[in-house]
């Protein structure tokens, strides 16, 4: 699958009331910022929530929400916020992404791969440090490769999956 995600430009859209939030353009794949109105000891704050719209729901409706991902300290957060809450102070577009999906859930997987990914690196560094410098350089040419040809991989497995799908 070819990215499905494109960033197109950086928009700052802020919709402050409710009625400002009926006709608010935010869509699947735009980077936005929430501020939540947290009430502490008496007193009320602006808290920040930026991240992904992975998913918006019900529209512009009365009950309609919409869901926000971000990583904080190496997990991934998500919040579902109802879109006419009074809770929420306003709602900032940062950044406008052009997506060829309605729903982008499959996020989630691709960070956990991405991450796994990484500390696999990571342990093959750490485990080639008694190597000889030949050995490492080995090392890290065959792992460049493999990258190379993941791609090309994951070619030839979706030709095999249509041969069989069709016979």
């Amino acid at each position: 699958m070819t990215a499905a995600i494109k960033t197109v430009k950086k928009d700052i859209k802020v919709a402050k009331t409710d009625a400002t939030r009926k006709d608010f353009d935010m869509r699947v794949g735009d980077t936005v910022k929430v501020y939540q109105k947290i009430q502490e000891k008496g007193k009320t704050r602006l808290q920040v929530f930026e991240g992904l719209v992975l998913a918006r729901k019900h529209g512009s409706e009365a009950g309609g929400t919409f869901t926000v991902r971000k990583v904080s300290g190496g997990y991934g957060v998500e919040r579902i916020f109802p879109l006419y809450s009074p809770n929420i102070d306003k709602i900032e577009v940062t950044k406008r992404a052009k997506v060829r999906r309605a729903k982008l859930y499959y996020i989630r997987d691709k960070a956990a791969k991405e991450i796994s990914k990484r500390m696999k690196m990571e342990m093959t560094k750490r485990d080639s440090s008694h190597l000889t410098k030949a050995e490492a350089a080995r090392l890290e040419a065959e792992e460049a490769a493999t990258a190379a040809l993941e791609p090309e991989v994951e070619v030839v497995e979706a030709a095999v999956e249509e041969t069989t799908a069709t016979e």
